[in-house]
């Protein structure tokens, strides 16, 4: 971490952990994969002491869940098929009743189901619907197989879907596409106006296209970019483009004809504010508005990266959490890395071998922040000048 921050571990083994949310009084709620070693469902931690680590837990709900949020009074949680809510009473850590289904039906899928969601304050809730396809490929992931096109994906996938926060019982055709054209981007939110998005990127440019890229190609090449949905249905390229992290321009995808040079039908496509490396795999996203941290952090984004899986022969990359600056709605200067180290192992060759992988932050009400992992379930807080 940087220079006068510090670090300490407030929770352990709370299951496979996501996105976090913190409550007034300094509650915290976690929203968790399920899986053989995580139950799902959302755990409410405590710190009844004073002493920084939470004591007291409560685990309600069974489903795998990514995105959480507390707005007027309810807990929202997104699942991989739903957003759900449950109503929250002062002082209590966990809700009394059971959940209400806000959006129901949404399409969910082993590959790329995850779901994060954002409010814009006006009533309005948003939520990813990922694809689950490299490139709309009808058989995914096979050599030479060209994408759809049309991409007939992008009717219910790939995009951003708008839904009222308030109204129970919706489905996806009772929201609006708020945009289109993104792989997977659990890691969404609203700042100052906007949605913001960073994405994860396609993988295996060289297993799939050998005679366009090589093994670097591939490790080096498609960024994890970050998007400013500037206005409704604004079209960011994916499954027809990627955008080149060497390069910094957007470019064909081979599966519709690109080589690692051709723009084509690209050049029409939105691009991203800004870029990350590829395959560092984004999952939460988070705008600092606290005091606490030096004023150079002051509006700026903390981004979870959760590590790459697809960067072989080379070592695996990413497994930290990343700060860009901001001015205003715009990025201002290179982004840093703010917290390292999670991967435990340096060079890293296989993802499954990390201590601990970033999935989440969230900011507390001083002004710290709170990092969530779901390789071990561990929930670090970090401070300035403690």
């Amino acid at each position: 971490m940087p220079s006068g921050f510090c670090a300490q571990v407030a929770a352990d083994g709370i299951g496979e952990a996501r996105h976090a949310v913190v409550a007034a009084n300094g509650d915290l709620y976690v929203a968790l994969l399920r899986g053989r070693n995580s139950p799902g469902g959302v755990v409410a931690l405590r710190d009844t002491k004073g002493d920084g680590k939470f004591d007291a837990k409560e685990h309600f709900g069974d489903l795998s869940s990514t995105g959480v949020a507390l707005r007027n009074g309810y807990l929202y949680v997104a699942t991989v098929n739903s957003v759900i809510r449950y109503k929250m009473a002062a002082g209590q850590l966990k809700p009394a009743g059971e959940a209400e289904v806000v959006v129901a039906d949404l399409p969910g899928q082993a590959e790329h189901g995850d779901k994060g969601i954002a409010f814009d304050g006006k009533g309005w809730l948003y939520v990813n619907v990922g694809a689950p396809s490299n490139a709309c490929q009808p058989q995914n992931r096979r050599r030479h197989v060209a994408g759809q096109d049309p991409c007939a994906l992008l009717e219910t996938h790939g995009g951003i879907w708008k839904f009222d926060e308030n109204k129970l019982g919706q489905k996806q055709q009772d929201g609006v596409r708020w945009a289109t054209g993104m792989r997977q981007m659990p890691a969404i939110t609203w700042h100052d106006g906007k949605l913001y998005i960073v994405m994860n990127n396609r993988d295996q440019l060289d297993t799939l296209w050998p005679e366009h890229f090589t093994a670097k190609d591939n490790a080096e090449r498609p960024a994890e970019p970050m998007y400013r949905v500037d206005r409704q249905d604004e079209n960011f390229g994916w499954p027809y483009c990627f955008f080149d992290y060497q390069e910094q321009k957007i470019l064909l995808n081979p599966e519709y004809g690109g080589d690692g040079v051709k723009v084509g039908r690209c050049s029409e496509m939105a691009l991203p504010i800004t870029s990350f490396p590829a395959h560092w795999a984004p999952v939460d996203v988070m705008f600092y508005s606290g005091s606490q941290f030096p004023s150079r952090f002051k509006g700026g984004a903390f981004i979870a990266f959760h590590g790459s899986w697809n960067r072989a022969p080379m070592p695996q990359d990413g497994y930290n959490v990343t700060f860009q600056p901001f001015q205003g709605e715009n990025p201002s200067g290179k982004f840093e890395i703010f917290a390292n180290g999670f991967a435990g192992k340096d060079p890293l060759m296989n993802p499954n071998d990390a201590a601990a992988r970033a999935d989440g932050v969230a900011q507390a009400p001083d002004g710290s922040i709170y990092i969530t992992d779901s390789q071990h379930g561990k929930i670090w807080r970090a401070m300035y000048g403690k």
